[in-house]
């Protein structure tokens, strides 16, 4: 009797178990059984693994073979086991030597003829087999260098079985060439899923390296909603733009991310996980560092919005925009029920997920961006007779967006439309996204020093609370939002949201404490209603 056990990651969301894989070898009639509770992805392996180590010039063993996978409760699928199920098989055959394979964790998937395919969930993975206290993993060679962000973790990238059996071995290492046919690798086609990344962005440049395509000087006029998109950038707030076709809502949303800074080292580790479980990291760049900007189109369900599918729940567009920014064009078309769904990533930063094989908790902490026109024609507004729109469809069409969800945005501007003016004229443009960049950066400096000791890092972390009873504002500074709240013109959770805007524009205007001035812009840009006070920050100055 044989008895081997190496070790595996099981995915659940974007969070890893790892998992022992034991191979146990019985006298009896030749069979393979596989127990654990594996998919039928992963009950396939039987079969995969069986090829693989005979193409690879092994003896598969003529004995009754049993692999386990514990913990048995945990729900297990995908084709990541392979090798570790192929190697525990050779280990119970004294091929390798089971010592050797005991502290080692292996994830990839097995072509037929031996070759390692690489599998989506490399990085959160390792991070989890490196929290379990494993310090070597064996990954595909085109993900080592996913795998190798981890710290203090050794990792092994391998292209086929041999290499593999040899090193554990001590024996040469076979050279496997790649295809060098002029064709892109087939192995790399394991990397990420069709369609998964469309409507998602983390190949653009940030503000070090300028992204020429998207800058903000390309936007004509538009001071109140470019304002805006700085304070939302410098405190990460929720933005909600209202105007008319073609006034510039969707150039404005597409040059956000460009003046956001670059994520920090931990950010980038929690992004790329989740585009890695997502299977659509850009080919060559296995960490994202810049801030992902996801724009679904208005006819995603509520599972695509916020995760969901058949057994355990993949990410969504919240999880995929985390750290980043979500963008909603022509919100009032999405459904109801989709739009309400988002009211509790956005305040917890999370959203959790309970599904018959599990419960799967994605990160969701993203800036979000809802961009409407006022009425279905789209040319309704005070000054105007030109809309077609009768007075109950532009009512319910301006419903469609939840009171409670608006409650929630810190920003409501009214973009209006270019004058003929502004699109002609020659001279001077807006100020471009370099210089925007560099006071976004300040402001997120200061927010940071003054939050050195605390958990939170933006001012749009930071709970009523803790602003209202740690970080005060000047004597006076309040009593006009205080009498708004008295008015019931806001909500409790809208004053604390004004005080968080108000530290935002202190911090971009590079005030110690918010003043009157302060707090007044940061009522404007809630309500949207004018107050008088000029709608650039740092103008007080």
């Amino acid at each position: 009797m044989g008895f081997a056990r190496t070790c595996s990651v099981a995915l659940v969301g974007v969070e890893g178990v790892v998992v022992e894989v034991q191979a146990d070898l019985e006298p009896g009639v030749a069979a393979f059984t596989l127990v654990g509770l594996p998919d039928k992805s992963l009950t396939e392996s039987r079969d995969r693994v069986r090829a693989a180590v005979v193409n690879s010039g092994g003896e598969w063993p003529q004995k009754k073979l049993t692999v386990g996978l514990s913990p048995a409760s945990v729900p297990k699928g995908g084709s990541g086991f392979d090798l570790a199920v192929a190697c525990a098989v050779l280990g119970a055959a004294e091929r390798i030597d089971p010592r050797v394979l005991a502290d080692i964790v292996m994830i990839g998937e097995l072509g037929l003829d031996g070759r390692v395919r690489p599998v989506r969930g490399v990085l959160p993975a390792v991070l989890a087999a490196a929290d379990a206290g494993y310090e070597q993993v064996v990954v595909p060679e085109c993900t080592a260098a996913e795998a190798a962000l981890v710290p203090g973790v050794s990792v092994l990238g391998v292209r086929s079985l041999r290499q593999l059996i040899a090193v554990l071995t001590d024996e040469p290492v076979p050279d496997e060439e790649p295809d060098d046919s002029g064709r892109p690798d087939r192995l790399m086609a394991g990397l990420s899923l069709p369609g998964a990344g469309l409507g998602v962005d983390v190949g653009g440049a940030g503000p070090q390296g300028h992204d020429h395509a998207h800058d903000l000087a390309d936007v004509v006029g538009q001071l109140s909603a470019r304002t805006a998109m700085e304070v939302a950038a410098a405190g990460g707030h929720h933005v909600f733009l209202h105007g008319s076709p073609g006034a510039g809502k969707t150039m404005l949303a597409e040059r956000l991310p460009t003046i956001m800074p670059r994520l920090t080292r931990a950010e980038s580790l929690e992004v790329t996980a989740v585009h890695s479980v997502a299977g659509m990291l850009p080919p060559g760049k296995p960490l994202v560092d810049i801030p992902p900007f996801c724009a679904p189109h208005h006819s995603s369900t509520m599972q695509s919005l916020v995760g969901g599918g058949r057994g355990i729940a993949r990410p969504g567009a919240v999880s995929l925009a985390h750290r980043g920014v979500l963008f909603l064009d022509e919100a009032p078309e999405f459904s109801t029920h989709a739009l309400d769904a988002l009211r509790q990533p956005l305040e917890s930063g999370h959203v959790v997920i309970a599904r018959s094989a599990g419960v799967v908790r994605l990160p969701s902490r993203f800036l979000m961006l809802l961009a409407a026109n006022p009425c279905p024609c789209g040319r309704f507004s005070l000054t105007s007779d030109a809309c077609d729109c009768s007075p109950s469809s532009v009512r319910r069409y301006q419903a469609r967006l939840s009171g409670p969800l608006l409650d929630r945005v810190d920003l409501r501007v009214e973009v209006e439309p270019v004058t003929r003016a502004e699109l002609t004229a020659r001279g001077a443009r807006g100020e471009t996204t370099r210089v925007v960049a560099e006071r976004v950066r300040a402001a997120r400096e200061r927010a940071a020093e003054r939050f050195k000791d605390t958990p939170w890092h933006t001012n749009s972390d930071v709970p009523g609370h803790e602003l209202r009873t740690r970080w005060h504002a000047l004597p006076g500074a309040l009593t006009e939002a205080e009498h708004s709240l008295e008015r019931g013109l806001l909500t409790a959770r809208g004053l604390d949201r004004v005080l968080r805007v108000a530290w935002t524009i202190a911090d971009l205007a590079g005030h110690d404490r918010p003043d009157e001035g302060d707090v007044g812009l940061a009522l404007q840009l809630r309500t949207g209603v004018p107050r008088g006070v000029p709608m650039v920050v740092g103008a007080r100055t």
